[in-house]
């Protein structure tokens, strides 16, 4: 594990917590589609699908709610308790996403917190674990490089 670790500021997270939380919620959600929607077998969710899901980035203050269905994931509001809420700072997501910390290790140390229906968190997990996903590399998401992936093939 790294020594350095990146969190937001508090006056950061009051804002971001006061701000509404759909309109990131949509984001994260298209981008979860156009990520993960050709390697993520969506059948292997169907546990999950119906069922309100919120990752809480705890640092920032933002709160991502989304479900899944037959199509991929789908954003919502934060209209009812979730049925799985997934907690940890913004650094140990992106750790969790680069592979460079495992899901367990973030448990057990108390920095990733699992509330609601446990089981439905320990599916997700091992959905994901027993998948062959690509390590993420910070060098695609460049704003360039997401355009000519979301750009339309006719253009």
């Amino acid at each position: 594990m790294d020594d350095y670790t990146f969190t937001f500021p508090s006056p950061v997270s009051r804002l971001f917590s006061l701000l509404p939380q759909y309109p990131p919620s949509f984001a994260f959600a298209k981008t979860l589609n156009v990520a993960l929607g050709r390697i993520i077998p969506l059948a292997s969710l169907e546990p999950l699908h119906g069922k309100l899901i919120c990752l809480h980035v705890s640092d920032a203050g933002l709160r991502f709610h989304f479900t899944i269905d037959r199509r991929g994931f789908v954003p919502r509001t934060a209209s009812a308790v979730p049925d799985l809420a997934i907690r940890a700072t913004a650094y140990d997501f992106l750790m969790l996403a680069l592979r460079k910390e495992d899901p367990d290790t973030l448990f057990f140390n108390r920095r990733l917190i699992v509330e609601g229906d446990t089981e439905l968190g320990l599916l997700a997990k091992n959905t994901l674990d027993s998948l062959d996903l690509p390590r993420l590399e910070l060098a695609a998401l460049t704003p360039a490089r997401l355009a000519r992936r979301l750009r339309p093939h006719w253009l």
